[in-house]
């Protein structure tokens, strides 16, 4: 039986969660090893100023205070969103498994469909009439087949998928606030989705999206799919980066073969090059994901992000001024494996991910794709 269908959050743990994942430098990944480290987000939210000046940082670390986290949640409920913590049933079990999981997702609309098996579809903002026309007829295909479809919102080809699958399921993954959709001429479409669908965000109420938060949300698109179909796309466009997301999260990645003359199909002609499963039909995809179903949506496996009780787990070993110097000389600009740094560094993995925690804390490195780090 999986674990997480044991869990949910009391008000306050949600709370907490909150306040951890909205204090400065604490992103998802430094979340869950604060939660594993700590055992708890009230635990860590405690630990965060030590563990940043411990990381080098010349100013103290801003934490969440308590009355900032309860005027979003208090907002999240006037809105008719509620947050959904990844350690809880209701979470998206692909998304759940993912590296780089929110460890918190306001959600409007049905949590039903966040159960459901997912494909993702995406493309060209400027997309051509005939992408259009293909996009509609897929993700109807694919809606009839039962599958939910997951996309952006995005202008061309994501509004073209969640049109042609609101009335069998679409999930929105929004690059800001619940209450800052982007574009804007989208707020009738979205409400659209919400009839059987669900819109998703990992981002503060209020939060205006900017051109660097949407790779953020192309992470979640991809997670929360069993693949990802590539409409159209140029060499250098978003769904790129959402294929080489979906690649990096072992999610299968199709692509729409076209004209070689039409730059909005270098993209999608190249993912075929490189071994992308060419697509023509809805057939195409179901026969590729149709054997993942069962084993994928029979039990649930446990996630490693959960609050335990009781609470307060006690932290492991601290690393010494010699594990520190080590990790910190072997960084530079370029990114390097977390596990090339912990061969040449001669230190324990869990050593290795607490220090660089605390670097992170301190603003001092930054994470990619791959579990490479790098210094900021």
């Amino acid at each position: 039986m999986d674990e997480r269908t044991n869990i949910t959050l009391t008000d306050e743990q949600r709370l907490d969660w909150l306040r951890l994942i909205r204090s400065e430098n604490v992103g998802p990944r430094t979340f869950a090893s604060l939660l594993q480290r700590y055992g708890s987000a009230r635990a860590a939210l405690n630990a965060l100023p030590d563990l940043a000046r411990r990381g080098g940082s010349a100013r103290a670390i801003r934490v969440c205070p308590r009355a900032d986290a309860e005027r979003e949640i208090e907002a999240a409920q006037k809105f008719g969103a509620q947050f959904i913590a990844a350690c809880e049933a209701a979470y998206p079990f692909r998304l759940a498994q993912i590296d780089t999981a929110p460890p918190l997702i306001a959600l409007r609309g049905s949590i039903a469909t966040l159960a459901r098996p997912m494909i993702a579809i995406v493309g060209s903002r400027n997309a051509s009439a005939a992408g259009l026309k293909f996009t509609e007829r897929l993700a109807h295909d694919l809606g009839a087949a039962g599958f939910v479809i997951a996309s952006g919102l995005a202008r061309g080809i994501d509004a073209a998928a969640h049109r042609a699958s609101l009335g069998t399921g679409t999930v929105a993954a929004l690059a800001g606030g619940q209450d800052r959709i982007y574009p804007p001429e989208h707020q009738s479409l979205l409400l659209a989705i919400l009839r059987e669908g669900a819109a998703i965000s990992e981002m503060p109420f209020g939060w205006e999206p900017r051109a660097r938060d949407f790779p953020r949300r192309n992470r979640i698109i991809s997670g929360l799919a069993l693949g990802v179909v590539i409409v159209e796309a140029a060499q250098r466009s978003g769904s790129l980066i959402t294929a080489r997301m979906a690649l990096e999260q072992g999610r299968e990645v199709f692509a729409v073969p076209g004209s070689p003359l039409d730059p909005r199909h270098e993209g999608t002609n190249g993912l075929l090059k490189q071994g992308a499963t060419l697509v023509t039909q809805a057939e195409d995809v179901i026969a590729v994901l149709e054997p993942m179903l069962d084993p994928i949506f029979g039990p649930l496996r446990q996630t490693p992000m959960r609050e335990p009780e009781p609470e307060g787990a006690p932290p492991a070993g601290e690393p010494d001024t010699d594990a520190r110097g080590r990790i910190i000389a072997l960084l530079s600009s370029t990114p390097v494996g977390l596990d090339d740094l912990t061969r040449m560094s001669g230190t324990p993995p869990g050593i290795v991910r607490t220090i660089l925690m605390e670097l992170e804390l301190a603003g001092r490195i930054g994470w990619h794709g791959g579990d490479r780090v790098s210094l900021a």
